[in-house]
């Protein structure tokens, strides 16, 4: 799978980190335009289109989180990755809560991150490569279309980050069956991490919200096991 050519949008005001990042992911093939602060990264971002954004979360200017919501105002699409030395799990459910798709923590390692930024990068492989999953679907009176990230009723049409399309499809992949939250976070996420548990909620919401118009669909909270999503789906 080549993402050679790929833009990556860096914001990370350590000078030194900022460096051995943009160094590794050029190495990796990957076009790099890096900033130090969030004012300037806004800016490169307004004037050049990216594949994906690595935001630190503590930067002058504007704060990784301020900036991501900036960018969500214009583009609903783009993966975001936040780069945090913070630990805390408030700090990780408000990043996704704006609108961040992850997070990876500090200190990691460079096989972490390239690995990260390849899996919010899978979106970008041609059509046909991966006809075993779906990517179109009926759910309920919504026609679900992965590869487009939209969510449409008649007229109404609503773009999904990356994320909530891949949780949407892990679970029109599995309707009407018990899923544990284990399964969920590890097929979607690639890790059953205490802080993605937690912050799953956020995620389960919002699809709640998107898909309440119809009450064919419901989403099921299983105390201590997980979620069990009924909905009729009908795969195209």
């Amino acid at each position: 799978m080549n993402f050679t050519g790929k833009k990556i949008l860096l914001a990370e005001d350590d000078k030194t980190l900022n460096f051995i990042i943009r160094d590794n992911l050029e190495e990796a093939g990957y076009t790099v335009t890096a900033a130090e602060d969030g004012e300037t990264a806004l800016k490169k971002f307004n004037d050049e289109e990216f594949d994906l954004c690595l935001l630190d979360v503590m930067m002058p200017k504007l704060d990784g989180f301020s900036l991501a919501k900036k960018i969500r105002e214009n583009n609903e699409i783009i993966p975001i990755l936040f780069l945090t030395a913070k630990a805390l799990n408030e700090d990780k459910i408000n990043g996704f809560s704006i609108g961040g798709d992850d997070y990876i923590t500090k200190p990691f390692s460079m096989e972490e991150l390239l690995m990260r930024i390849k899996v919010f990068l899978k979106r970008s492989i041609p059509a046909g490569e991966e006809n075993e999953e779906l990517t179109i679907c009926r759910v309920g009176h919504f026609d679900f279309f992965f590869d487009n990230l939209t969510l449409q009723k008649g007229e109404e049409k609503r773009t999904l980050t990356y994320k909530e399309a891949e949780l949407l499809r892990y679970f029109c992949e599995n309707p009407n069956t018990v899923l544990s939250r284990s399964d969920i976070l590890k097929n979607v996420w690639g890790s059953d991490d205490y802080y993605l548990g937690r912050s799953l909620d956020v995620f389960i919401s919002r699809l709640r919200k998107y898909l309440g118009s119809d009450e064919n669909i419901k989403i099921i909270n299983l105390h201590g096991i997980g979620f069990r999503f009924n909905a009729p789906i009908e795969r195209k």
